[in-house]
Order: C-alpha cells, then structure tokens, then sequence
C-alpha cells in the first residue's frame, strides 16, 4: 500500500533514493522495483534486518531491472550518514509527526538532497487524525508515537522555510480512517472487537484484490476523510537567496 503517487512523483532508472524512517520498507521496494539505488534508513533495526531480507528476496526473484541497487541500514534522521547533495530523491513517509524537532529533519533532508532533486513528504491528515486524538488518548500518548497533528498550510509552510519549493499536494487512505477511528472508539489494543474485525477484512481484499468499486470510492472519498496528507517538492538549484531574487 503505497502513500506516494509516483505518477506524481517521477523516479527514473537509476536515480540516488533515501527512504528515510523507511519502517517496512514499502516505498522502497516500490523504488527498487522502478530501477533506482535505494538506500532504506530506520532507527528500528528490527525493522532494517526484515527489509534488508526482503531486498535480498527480490534480488534473487528477480524484481528489480539490472543497475538496481538496495541497502538497508539503520540511522538518525537528524544526523544522516551522508556526505551533503548525495541523493536524487528523498522520501519520509508517515515519520516527521513522530519527532520533535521536525525542522531539524528538513533541515538534513534538504541537505543530502541534489540541486533539482525531489522529495515527498507524507504525514496524517489533520481531521482524520485529529478524530482519532479525541477518541483515544491511547492511539498517541505512546513512547514513540504521534506528538503533532499538522494542518497543511503548518507543513507547506515549513518545507518553504526549509529552502524547498513544493509543487504539488493530495490526500490518500480514505477507506483507512474509518478503520482507524473504529480502533480508537473500541480500543487501540482491541483487535478482537467484531467492527474492527469485520473492516479489517474489507481493507486486507481491498489491497489483496484491488476491486473498481473500492478504488473508485477511495478516490471520491479521499478529498474528505484521506488518512494521509501528501507534499511533493523541489531543491532549486540556485542557493535559496539567489532563487528568490530571481
């Protein structure tokens, strides 16, 4: 299930991507499939072994095109084990609500990212989410869980600030917040509850089968309750002072 719309979002063979806080690993696969050297990075390093073994099975199936690359490996997102303008493209997908110093992570984005690079920032979307904060203390006041609700203008704003230059939003994962506001009504823990239940079979064929009629819906639906709130942007080439000069 991917965040990032890369028809949205061009990846071309052969392109430097990081996942950064790549948790599972989707839109890295997703990278490695569409021929690009893909660097995945999480804290988690449960995480990194799992995705570094499914890198590693998709190598020997053969899922990803000759000059593909993958590495796996675990890092700071404030303090990214590379040197500056090392990458194409950077994606962090469902991460910045998770740290405090969110400016500090755009700030090392923009850092290794190349002159004309791109990046895709994904966060939750401030109404869905802002119902799960009201219906459930437990969803957020975890160790490591979600500290910020962000409304979009409040992200676009700090990716501006960051010398970035976005040029394109959306919202995805509608049929996913009902899910998740059922999880938080019944318990977030509560997964034996028959609602929960019954609507995570509907998500589970929905992603294995992918019918018409839910696409179509998610599609329709996704303006007004999308659990996912999607930034795309640009490093301009010029130095932030000179770009805007001009």
């Amino acid at each position: 299930m991917l965040t990032v719309d890369f028809s949205r979002f061009p990846l071309a063979p052969g392109d430097r991507v990081l996942d950064l806080g790549c948790g599972a690993g989707r839109h890295a696969f997703e990278c490695y499939r569409r021929g690009a050297r893909v660097v995945a990075l999480d804290q988690n390093g449960e995480e990194i072994r799992e995705v570094a073994k499914w890198f590693a099975a998709m190598k020997e199936a053969g899922e990803a095109p000759a000059g593909a690359t993958a590495t796996a490996m675990e890092g700071d997102a404030l303090a990214l084990p590379f040197p500056d303008e090392s990458f194409d493209v950077v994606i962090i997908s469902e991460v910045m609500e998770h740290i405090p110093d969110d400016k500090g992570v755009l700030a090392e984005m923009v850092r290794v990212l190349k002159p004309g690079g791109r990046i895709a920032i994904t966060v939750p979307r401030y109404g869905p989410e802002k119902v799960c904060w009201t219906l459930s203390d437990a969803y957020h006041e975890v160790e490591g869980g979600h500290i910020r609700i962000y409304k979009a203008d409040e992200l676009l704003a700090k990716i501006r600030e960051a010398g970035l230059r976005p040029y394109g939003t959306h919202h995805a994962h509608a049929l996913h917040s009902p899910y998740w506001w059922l999880k938080c009504a019944f318990g977030v823990d509560n997964d034996k509850a028959l609602p929960v239940r019954a609507y995570h079979k509907l998500l589970v064929w929905d992603i294995m089968k992918k019918p018409l009629a839910t696409r179509v819906a998610e599609r329709a639906l996704n303006p007004v309750i999308g659990k996912s709130f999607v930034a795309y942007a640009t490093k301009p080439h010029l130095p932030r002072a000179e770009a805007d000069a001009t």
